[in-house]
C-alpha cells in the first residue's frame, strides 16, 4: 500500500512574501535625483528691440569645467571651495580693482529704464526709485558669470559649481536685506521688498552650450 505523503500548507508564503517586500523597501537606501530649483525667464517680446551692449571683458567672470572635472576660475585652476568667495569678490569689487566687474549707480540704471519709453516698465520703475530713496542709491554691479562645461562633465561636479555660485549671489542678497531692510535675509522679505533686491543683486549667470574643452 502506497504511502500518501502529507500536503504542504502553503497558506502563509503570501504572507511571508508581503513582509519581505515591506522589509527590502525600508531597508533599501534609492538614489534621489539632485536639481536646481530655478525659475525660468519668460518668452522674450517680440515688441522688444534687440539688445546690442557689449559686455566689457572685466565684467565677465568665466567659471569652466573640463571633461576631467578639473575647475578653472578666470582661466586658473582652482577648487570649488573657493569659488563662492571669489564669485562675491568678483561681484562687489569691494576695491575698485580693475579687473574686477564694473560697479553703476542705481540712480544711472533708473535713467536707463525711464528713457526705454513705451518699453519701460513701470514695475521696474518703481522699484529702481525705492533703490534710489529709500537704499540710499547703492552701486549695482555688471557682472555676469559665464559657466561653461565639457560634454563630458559629471552631473555632480556641475551641479555643484552651479550651487557654489547660486550661493554668491544668495549671500549678496542676504546681506543687502539686512542693511537696508531692518536685518531680516532676502527670504524674510516681502515678494515687494525682494524685488527690490533683485534689482540691487541681479541674478546674472550665463550658462554656454556644453562643448568639448581641454
Amino acid at each position: 500500500m502506497a504511502k500518501q505523503l502529507g500536503e504542504i500548507n502553503a497558506s502563509s508564503q503570501a504572507d511571508i512574501a508581503f513582509l519581505l517586500l515591506v522589509f527590502f523597501l525600508v531597508t533599501t537606501s534609492m538614489s534621489v535625483d539632485q536639481g536646481l530649483n530655478r525659475t525660468l525667464p519668460p518668452p522674450p517680446d517680440p515688441n522688444q528691440p534687440e539688445n546690442t551692449d557689449k559686455i566689457n571683458e572685466r565684467n565677465v567672470f568665466v567659471v569652466l569645467i573640463n571633461k576631467d572635472n578639473q575647475l578653472a576660475i578666470e582661466s586658473e585652476l582652482s577648487e570649488i571651495d573657493i569659488l563662492t568667495d571669489r564669485t562675491i569678490e568678483f561681484l562687489t569689487n569691494p576695491r575698485g580693482a580693475a579687473d574686477l566687474s564694473e560697479q553703476v549707480k542705481a540712480s544711472k540704471k533708473l535713467e536707463e529704464a525711464m528713457a526705454k519709453g513705451p518699453n519701460a516698465k513701470e514695475d521696474e520703475i518703481k522699484n529702481y526709485r525705492r533703490l534710489v530713496t529709500e537704499c540710499g542709491d547703492p552701486d549695482i554691479s555688471k557682472g555676469v558669470v559665464s559657466l561653461q562645461n565639457d560634454r563630458g562633465t559629471k552631473y555632480e561636479t556641475y551641479i555643484a559649481v552651479q550651487n557654489a555660485i547660486v550661493a554668491a549671489f544668495n549671500i549678496c542678497r542676504d546681506k543687502f536685506s539686512k542693511e537696508y531692510f531692518g536685518g531680516k535675509t532676502y527670504d524674510e522679505l516681502s515678494s515687494e521688498d525682494q524685488k527690490v533686491v533683485k534689482l540691487a543683486i541681479p541674478l546674472n549667470i550665463s550658462e554656454a552650450e556644453p562643448r568639448s574643452v581641454k
